[in-house]
């Protein structure tokens, strides 16, 4: 699926601006501070109603107005199309509508509008606490098994209800067995979904990886959240003075983690910063792959600074694979000339320049398109 038009207002310093980016490579280019961010920021804004650079609406709203909003056109594989609008407010207040129709949910926007982002951050993945592992691993799971929503929001009822159990002390008996169970039965659900996704990330990830760079020994495993070799039941009943005493539930696949490790160590403290980047790239392209795959189109593509932490040779080779992908990308970097040349005469690709905070298409030489 592809973003056919995009139009932004208020966001950060970027001037009110539509745009009909290509269906596959799009370019933002200029100095620091410009923009560029800004647009990648937007299109998230569009896909999963939050920002991807603060957690606080405040700074993501243009300092002189109120409101930002965001409109796209999606088109999907099958000729369909959707549009799409999201607007929030300094209150926090956040209206989606999709073809016309108020949506509650924005997980509704999610699976219209699949996102993967590729940012300075992305090393967060390997680094960060194991609820940005779990995020990646549920974002391509919702995505792949339709089931997967459901029993994940009975999850997160029944884990509520056992906490405040846990803490005070208010449920009888009889509730307590129906809440346990509910989550022990949840729980097995998750985990089904989450090993069979994992099981089918696997060989993509690894063949991904080995066009991008050679790592001999990396091993990607799933830690479900609690001891494989006993029923989450058992590990209930035997942590709960545990539980009581900390007031939280600690066993569950709440508790899941990806780990990434080469030989005895964590993956994160022997490769350098771009071998990290490098990995985390192959987790979120082969996690595009399966995406495509189950939903019959690609999810989008944004890479903030794609040539930071790459050399000539990895930089191309990353690019290589975001056009094998044949699905939209938007890209940003400094130097124009650095992303310009080198993509396939049938590629579509599109150039915008942004200043100031107002993005300009740029026709550039014979053969890129804007």
């Amino acid at each position: 699926m592809t973003l056919s038009r995009i139009t932004v207002t208020g966001v950060r310093n970027l001037q009110p601006v539509t745009l009909s980016p290509s269906p596959r490579i799009n370019i933002l280019y200029g100095d620091n501070g410009s923009g560029k961010t800004s647009l990648l920021e937007a299109i998230h804004l569009l896909g999963l109603a939050r920002s991807f650079r603060s957690t606080r609406l405040n700074p993501v709203i243009s300092h002189d107005l109120s409101t930002c909003t965001v409109f796209g056109q999606v088109e999907t594989a099958v000729d369909q199309s959707n549009a799409l609008g999201i607007s929030r407010d300094r209150s926090g207040e956040v209206k989606i509508r999709i073809d016309g129709r108020n949506v509650r949910s924005a997980a509704e926007l999610a699976e219209t509008l699949p996102l993967q982002l590729i940012n300075p951050d992305s090393f967060r993945l390997l680094e960060g606490a194991p609820k940005l592992r779990r995020q990646f691993l549920d974002w391509g799971v919702f995505h792949v098994e339709p089931r997967f929503l459901g029993a994940w929001q009975r999850l997160q009822q029944a884990l509520r209800q056992r906490n405040s159990w846990l803490r005070h002390g208010t449920l009888d008996s009889a509730s307590q067995a129906a809440w346990s169970r509910e989550m022990v039965d949840a729980s097995d659900e998750i985990d089904g979904y989450r090993r069979a996704y994992i099981q089918a990330l696997k060989p993509v990830f690894e063949r991904t990886l080995a066009t991008l760079c050679d790592l001999q020994g990396l091993q990607l495993s799933y830690y479900r959240g609690w001891d494989r070799e006993k029923p989450l039941d058992q590990v209930l009943a035997a942590s709960f003075e545990r539980d009581k005493l900390l007031g939280h539930t600690q066993a569950g696949p709440q508790r899941a983690d990806l780990r990434l490790r080469i030989d005895s160590h964590n993956a994160v403290d022997v490769l350098s910063r771009g071998q990290q980047k490098l990995v985390v790239c192959a987790l979120r392209i082969a996690q595009g792959h399966l995406v495509g795959e189950a939903r019959r189109g690609q999810c989008i593509y944004l890479v903030d600074d794609l040539p930071s932490e790459l050399d000539d040779e990895h930089r191309r080779a990353l690019c290589e694979l975001l056009e094998l992908l044949n699905c939209q990308v938007f890209i940003t970097c400094v130097d124009s000339n650095v992303l310009r040349a080198g993509w396939r005469d049938d590629t579509p690709v599109s150039m915008f320049h942004v200043e100031h905070g107002v993005i300009t298409p740029d026709h550039g030489p014979s053969g890129v398109k804007a």
